[in-house]
């Protein structure tokens, strides 16, 4: 079917309006910029999770392969502007399986993750990713843990599973205790998984701060700009001798310390300072 020189005309002319509109709603408007940095952002990662399938697919499923996405993914910062900066990788126990926890604020967490990502961890995340196109078969041939939050006596069973592939496989996992991504510029209360699994294994707990990303990204606000994150990993914390009694303590504890270098590494110029002095930001406590 041929299409009649008039409707060449039109596609031609729709083809022209957006060649002028893109640029100036870019330029123009701050809310049509963040759309787009997020689509471009969720569409490159699903590309490239294209290319790294066949690459990881000669392993099968691998805890190394994560190695290979991490390899993939590290450029994306500089696509954006955003500087991150690592403090105290030392931190991490050289030789043997330990728990990551993280604070989690949005999609952009993977940026920081994928910066400081030791070797042989992989992260434990909600079942849904798995169908996630693309980047769903490829975080599972990287060796991702999917958990169903919905069915409790699963992810139980799920979680002593983990235990014993640390011991047995030396595998490190990472988990954001908050449960889901926090907008708000604070921690919300952790969930005892990540707890009650290092206490079972009785392997150390690596608490990992990602600063504010409030002066360059505010999903509310539709503001995503270039600025600078600080990656903060503290001291371990061992779980020796611990029992599951022990557990909200020590998840009280954990999320303290994390709180408090939220704040510190948050107003120090590095992210989110003028946010943490608003009404309901951090420095109003919210505990």
């Amino acid at each position: 079917m041929e299409l009649w020189p008039g409707a060449w005309t039109l596609l031609l002319l729709l083809f022209l309006l957006l060649l002028f509109l893109l640029p100036t709603l870019w330029f123009c408007s701050p809310s049509a910029k963040y759309f787009f940095k997020m689509a471009f952002y969720n569409g490159w990662i699903l590309f490239l999770a294209v290319l790294a399938i066949p690459v990881c697919a000669v392993r099968g499923r691998n805890v190394e392969n994560m190695k290979i996405l991490r390899l993939m993914l590290l450029h994306i910062k500089y696509l954006y502007g955003i500087r991150v900066e690592v403090r105290g990788a030392h931190h991490f126990p050289p030789s043997q399986p330990y728990v990551v926890v993280s604070n989690h604020q949005s999609s952009l967490d993977l940026l920081g993750m994928m910066e400081v990502l030791p070797g042989r961890c992989v992260p434990i995340a909600k079942r849904e990713l798995l169908w996630a196109g693309s980047a769903g078969l490829a975080c599972w041939l990287a060796g991702v843990i999917f958990i169903d939050r919905k069915r409790t006596g699963d992810a139980i069973s799920v979680m002593s599973e983990v235990a014993q592939t640390l011991l047995t496989q030396d595998v490190r996992v990472w988990v954001f205790p908050e449960g889901t991504r926090n907008h708000n510029g604070s921690m919300l209360p952790f969930k005892r998984g990540a707890f009650h699994l290092a206490v079972q294994a009785q392997v150390p707990i690596v608490p990992i701060v990602m600063s504010s990303y409030q002066d360059f990204y505010c999903k509310k606000e539709r503001r995503f700009t270039s600025g600078r994150c600080q990656v903060r990993v503290l001291p371990p914390v061992p779980t020796e001798g611990l029992t599951p009694d022990d557990v909200p303590a020590l998840a009280d504890r954990v999320r303290h310390s994390m709180l408090t270098v939220f704040r510190e590494i948050s107003t120090d110029g590095r992210g989110g300072g003028d946010y943490l002095k608003k009404p309901g930001g951090v420095g109003e406590a919210q505990l």
